[in-house]
């Protein structure tokens, strides 16, 4: 891939804000720094134009709480064309770590993760949704 250079204009309060993104990232640069925030947005309005995306849904839950993993492996089923794979983690004696790699429209990765989510005993999760390109 070709790179190809041009100037940029910056107020200065956003050249400074560019340079804390820079500093607190541990960006080598200021174009790397940039790249990172047009692909960012790009990746984004992939969501929001529901395209196809990859992601995963990350679950934490106290594996004793009964009917738990029943309802989560029906709802797995249910979306099986989503699911790319699962992993099970065990955490302590009580807690399990899943992450559900998922690719798919991302209304619906976000319709599965929402579900998974709230199923009652789980104690966090979070969808992470990056491009599927």
């Amino acid at each position: 891939m070709q790179v190809k250079r041009f100037g940029v204009s910056l107020e200065e309060d956003l050249l400074k804000n560019l340079d804390k993104l820079v500093e607190t990232q541990n960006f080598p640069n200021r174009s790397q720094a940039i790249r990172y925030l047009i692909k960012k947005n790009l990746v984004e309005d992939e969501w929001e134009g529901n395209e196809e995306v990859a992601g995963a849904i990350v679950l934490v839950y106290d594996h004793h709480k009964r009917g738990l993993q029943t309802r989560s492996t029906e709802l797995q089923h249910d979306y099986h064309h989503l699911i790319l794979s699962v992993q099970h983690v065990h955490l302590n004696h009580d807690n399990c770590l899943e992450t559900i790699a998922v690719k798919g429209k991302a209304s619906e990765l976000i319709e599965l993760s929402n579900k998974l989510i709230a199923i009652k005993g789980i104690k966090h999760g979070q969808l992470v949704m990056s491009t599927a390109k």
